[in-house]
């Protein structure tokens, strides 16, 4: 929902960041790794209850996460940078919500079976609406320069991001946390395949 707001204030300073490791001969899908392994730290660290960790591992890896786009943007967009940086993207969030029901599940199972679940409305039809763009040639630049097209929603990148640190912040709520987000991914969902009814739902003339 705020990824296309926020987006003009970030890349900027990701810009200068980007350039001082284009330098340095760092490649945009090193940054992708180091992200990935980043995200997968914090799920660990969640794991193991140790919270603040966690947070400070997670906040990194997004850093990187929006930092290998820049490099990409000054070197060459590739179909596997693309690739790479959406799929290790939901793996880290699913795999940091399944580390809150490893630490805690009693309180916490149930809750990240709801989300975990719930994140497959906004993924989905975030992909599937991505392929089917592409096929009839639809662009948009409204979140820079991107492999894909990247459909809006009430849970965009921001929005989850913001969500797991807060369940870092606050594990105790973790479970109430889960479940509102979870509700928010449905409703993202049902707005998504909404947009796909009136954009493809007429037949396309040979």
């Amino acid at each position: 929902m705020l990824d296309a707001a926020i987006r003009p204030h970030i890349d900027k300073p990701l810009a200068v960041v980007a350039q001082r490791a284009v330098a340095l001969g760092v490649s945009a899908n090193t940054v992708t790794a180091l992200a990935f392994a980043s995200g997968m730290a914090a799920a660990a660290l969640v794991a193991a209850q140790l919270y603040w960790v966690a947070l400070g591992a997670l906040l990194l890896s997004r850093f990187l996460d929006g930092l290998d786009g820049a490099i990409a943007r000054q070197t060459k967009l590739t179909d596997l940078g693309g690739y790479l940086d959406i799929t290790l993207d939901f793996i880290v969030y699913a795999s940091v919500v399944f580390a809150f029901a490893l630490a805690d599940p009693v309180r916490n199972a149930l809750a990240a079976a709801f989300l975990t679940t719930s994140f497959m409305a906004p993924a989905s039809t975030f992909l599937a609406y991505a392929i089917f763009a592409q096929k009839h040639g639809i662009s948009t630049n409204i979140r820079g320069a991107k492999s894909l097209y990247y459909l809006g929603g009430l849970t965009e990148g921001f929005e989850t991001i913001l969500t797991l640190c807060l369940m870092c912040a606050f594990p105790d709520w973790f479970a109430v946390i889960a479940v509102v987000y979870g509700v928010m991914c449905w409703i993202t969902g049902g707005t998504r395949i909404a947009v796909a009814v009136q954009t493809f739902g007429t037949p396309r003339e040979n």
